[in-house]
């Protein structure tokens, strides 16, 4: 059975989360999908994944920019898995539907936008009947509590 986690952030954006995230993703040998519901913020996340720390970057590539699949880590608008990712990042307006063979699905949301907020309760309110679902909300310290 898929897991699949909720990221309520509110103490840093989705830039300074997603790249932790995805580190630890790949240490533990997981392939990783980050599909966005923003085509436009592709393009911010990817530089993100170069430039979110100066003495190391994230192998990744754009499905959408540039067809490739055989990255590590995969920036794409729709819910293609060229490189068979284990572990799928929905983000940015993105709503996972609980299908496809992965280990994790991890839908983060903006707690200041009451629309992305919306949409995590009614996509919980699905997938916590089907699937085994996890909430996790940070701190004002930034650390992650498993709050569900």
């Amino acid at each position: 059975m898929t897991e699949i986690l909720f990221y309520h952030l509110e103490q840093k954006p989705l830039e300074d989360v997603l790249p932790l995230l995805l580190e630890k993703s790949l240490e533990r040998d997981w392939t990783c999908a980050v599909q966005s519901g923003d085509a436009d913020a592709l393009v911010a996340l990817d530089k993100a994944l170069w430039t979110y720390r100066g003495e190391s970057f994230l192998p990744h590539g754009t499905f959408v920019l540039d067809g490739e699949n055989a990255h590590p880590i995969l920036l794409c608008s729709g819910d293609e898995n060229p490189n068979h990712a284990h572990v799928r990042f929905f983000v940015k307006g993105a709503v996972p539907n609980g299908e496809g063979d992965y280990q994790r699905l991890v839908f983060m949301f903006d707690g200041h936008d009451p629309e992305a907020v919306s949409a995590a309760r009614v996509a919980w309110k699905t997938l916590s009947t089907d699937h085994q679902t996890t909430y996790w909300q940070q701190e004002p310290t930034g650390k992650w509590v498993k709050k569900g």
